[in-house]
């Protein structure tokens, strides 16, 4: 059995223009980001997918330190980006992160897998229904769904976000296409940010590694907040997946 795992990273962010390449420290976020997934154990191998246009070289030689390939693609059609980056492999499973997630947590990651193999779903995720921080996100799906959706998404946002197609036919959201499930936390922490989209994302992501280093779990920077709202507050006014609801405008 392979698990690819594939993590997007563009130069060219419209929110916050080469945001995975700001610093804290002597670690870029995709440093940062790179050496959490890298711990996971149920991956076989990592697969950046980036994009065809100016200053993805920067994002390729950091990923080559880290002995991770890289795939160049479309900016707009991700989906397409996505599935091209492993094709070539033909891979078992596909697990979807994104570089907007530093602080990705290796123990999320392993769970979100074995639940999709074990119960041979067809696309697990903790984001369906989100309890985890934004920013703790892990998508895991078979490669056969990630094909059907390349194949058969139409809409701009479906093609830009990759898996919409899938969870929107799921089993979870009442669909018929996909076997499906979410992994839920037993606490919900959903309206935390620990993600980076905006100048204020990056902050509070920047007190969190000051505080406790960049090698800590989800739960332990999300205790860091809850003790120190003033950090929290900084980027509490924005919502989650702003991206998508614009996309959803443009369809």
């Amino acid at each position: 059995m392979k698990i690819i795992a594939v993590t997007q990273a563009r130069y060219g962010s419209t929110r916050l223009p080469a945001k995975v390449l700001k610093t804290i420290g002597n670690q870029t976020l995709l440093d940062i980001h790179l050496d959490r997934i890298l711990q996971a154990h149920l991956i076989d191998k990592l697969m950046v997918a980036t994009t065809d246009e100016e200053g993805a070289e920067k994002i390729v030689n950091i990923a080559r330190n880290y002995h991770v390939d890289t795939y160049k693609g479309s900016v707009n059609d991700v989906l397409d980006r996505f599935y091209n980056s492993v094709k070539d492999y033909n891979p078992d499973y596909v697990v979807r992160l994104t570089s907007d997630c530093p602080l990705i947590d290796p123990k999320v990651i392993d769970s979100v897998i074995k639940i999709c193999i074990s119960s041979d779903y067809d696309y697990v995720s903790n984001t369906m229904l989100p309890t985890y921080p934004d920013g703790v996100d892990v998508e895991v799906l078979k490669f056969c769904a990630l094909e059907k959706a390349f194949h058969e998404a139409t809409l701009k946002s479906d093609r830009e976000h990759v898996t919409p197609y899938i969870w929107r036919n799921s089993s979870f959201k009442e669909g018929h296409l996909f076997k499906s499930f979410n992994v839920s936390n037993n606490i919900d922490y959903s309206n935390y940010r620990i993600t980076i989209d905006t100048i204020e994302d990056f902050e509070v992501i920047k007190y969190l590694i000051e505080a406790l280093g960049s090698n800590k779990s989800w739960n332990e920077y999300i205790n860091y907040l809850d003790n120190n709202p003033s950090v929290r507050n900084l980027n509490s006014n924005h919502i989650r997946n702003e991206g998508y609801e614009k996309s959803l405008l443009n369809d």
